[in-house]
């Protein structure tokens, strides 16, 4: 485990406050004097929080868990398209494998070193080292539970590595998820509420993860009989103990700025504009929140557009499956977030005259410039339009309709990366619908259904007349009759589309392969049972000592 355990440098990540911003100094190493005081202490925690940026929100984090799945397949460019395909070319060498794997263990040694001192830090309140110290095992949990849902039974070390070792070991998963439950009850005896800096774990924060936690090993090798049922009753006590509730929005959830910080977000990686801690140094961890990348269709060679900060970046990366569009989005009559999800009309950002639909037609700067009606026009009512007109049907590789809550219109110039939103990594709808499968599966139909509904309520479409409110949102409702893990799965991708859980939810629920299958058209040829997990790096099993007898790597990937 040379590459990963002799990392033991403490790089600072940044927290921010919705009170105040985190003072932040960037050290390149912490000595074992400075982590055991309290100066130390408190920042070898910011360090165990930088881990985060290098997985949520960036290229890499993306492509391991939207790419390859029944909702999101490539667009034209890229350099990771094999993984979306599941080629012979995706194997134990591939980059985004070994760096993942890599940076999961210097969170967890940070956390491990953070939860090892705490105890022994003199001249620091009893109450804030038990709460620093159960947010490095809060953030532990979630290293490790990323670890097992993406490689299966991993190396498990819960002590704090000072020197490089090559011993290492595939621990059984039973007691990789019983360390990241222990951590997580651990936390939630001892996180507060909330906390005076936003971005800290909190103890709703850790009832949410360890719902998500047990709704995940309930299906797996390692289930307890009562992990549905203790999911269900953690993701209760998230929704009904705290002041959080769903927006009445949907799209405000998404809004920029200070809307980020709202009362449907439980807890959020952060990212800010400081150019330095956010990752355009260097020096710093991360790239900064670049999902706003990554979901763009290529508007920018289109008659009336060209690049702006307003449009974004399109690097094409992902692309909806017609799955997505025409299955999950389907109902754009009552449910709101097929308009509220994508962008649907571009505005002129390059004034002059253009052939479009055999017409000359001159463009002034604001004009509608480019329109995607989701469905097919009359063609008498497409040529009669003076701007682009894209049907489904003209959809390809490079055109397709554009993710919106991503987007990131507030960073400095139209190159610039390091994008500043918040990654909103658990949000109270996902709690819901986490109550809803759990509750479904303890046989609680009506609680289930209710959770259920709370989230399709909110998406519906408001009318012009109380009426015409209750007709949407009664044809939004579903009874028991309706809940069953497909319709789950279907809810899941409406609501939490692109927000780095779809792989996830697939291989817990044993339909990755099958609707990979079905619905992704590049995945579909080649998928095969094995790629349930992920290859175990292979410099992981070329520096342990003993190879691949003593790190066996995962089935298929020899």
């Amino acid at each position: 485990m040379r590459t990963i355990l002799m990392l033991s440098i403490l790089t600072l990540a940044l927290c921010t406050s919705c009170k105040r911003m985190l003072d932040e100094e960037i050290r390149s190493q912490v000595s074992d004097e400075y982590l055991s005081t309290p100066e130390g202490l408190e920042d070898g925690v910011k360090a165990a929080y930088s881990t985060l940026r290098t997985f949520h929100a960036n290229e890499l984090g993306m492509t391991m868990t939207v790419f390859g799945t029944d909702t999101y397949t490539m667009g034209s460019d890229g350099s990771y398209k094999f993984i979306n395909e599941y080629t012979s070319q995706f194997d134990p060498r591939t980059t985004y494998v070994r760096d993942l794997w890599n940076n999961l263990y210097v969170g967890i040694n940070t956390c491990n070193a953070v939860i090892d001192r705490a105890p022994d830090v003199a001249d620091m309140p009893e109450e804030q080292r038990n709460i620093r110290r159960s947010e490095a095992q809060f953030l532990r949990a979630y290293y490790y539970f990323t670890l097992v849902q993406q490689y299966g039974s991993v190396h498990l070390t819960t002590s704090e590595t000072k020197e490089a070792t090559t011993t290492a070991s595939r621990a059984p998963l039973t007691d990789i998820y019983q360390l990241i439950e222990d951590d997580l009850r651990a936390a939630i005896q001892n996180l507060p509420a909330e906390q005076t800096d936003y971005g800290r774990a909190t103890k709703p924060a850790a009832e949410h993860l360890l719902a998500r936690v047990l709704l995940t090993r309930a299906s797996s090798e390692a289930a307890k009989d009562s992990d549905y049922r203790d999911a269900a009753v953690l993701a209760e006590q998230v929704i009904t103990g705290y002041n959080f509730h769903l927006l009445e929005d949907f799209a405000a959830v998404f809004e920029q700025g200070a809307g980020e910080r709202n009362e449907e977000v439980i807890w959020a990686v952060q990212y800010t504009k400081n150019a330095i801690t956010n990752g355009a140094d260097a020096d710093a961890d991360g790239t900064g929140n670049s999902a706003h990348r990554y979901f763009l269709m290529e508007y920018d060679v289109l008659p009336g557009m060209n690049r702006n900060i307003q449009d974004g970046q399109p690097w094409k990366r992902f692309m909806p499956t017609n799955y997505t569009l025409d299955v999950l989005f389907a109902d754009r009559v009552n449910d709101t977030r097929y308009k509220k999800s994508f962008k649907d009309v571009f505005y002129c950002s390059k004034p002059g005259t253009y052939n479009v639909n055999g017409k000359q037609v001159t463009y002034a700067l604001g004009d509608t410039a480019i329109w995607l009606p989701g469905y097919q026009l009359d063609p008498v009512v497409k040529a009669s339009k003076n701007f682009m007109v894209i049907e489904p049907q003209s959809y390809t590789k490079k055109l397709y309709p554009t993710l919106t809550k991503f987007l990131d219109p507030q960073r400095p110039d139209i190159n610039y990366e390091f994008g500043s939103r918040d990654f909103l990594a658990f949000r109270l709808a996902e709690t819901c619908l986490i109550a809803a499968e759990a509750f479904m599966y303890s046989g609680d139909m009506d609680k289930a259904v209710t959770y259920m509904n709370m989230v399709r309520a909110r998406a519906a479409y408001n009318g012009t007349d109380e009426a015409e409110d209750a007709t949407h949102r009664q044809a939004m409702l579903i009874t028991a009759a309706d809940l069953n893990i497909d319709f789950i799965l279907e809810e899941r991708g409406r609501e939490l589309l692109g927000e780095q859980l779809r792989w996830y939810d697939l291989v817990r629920t044993h339909q990755l392969v099958t609707r990979v299958q079905a619905y992704n058209p590049d995945g579909g040829k080649n998928i095969k049972d094995y790629h349930v997990l992920r290859p175990i790096p292979q410099d992981q099993i070329d520096r342990t000592e003993g190879g691949s007898s003593s790190f066996p790597q995962n089935p298929g990937y020899n």
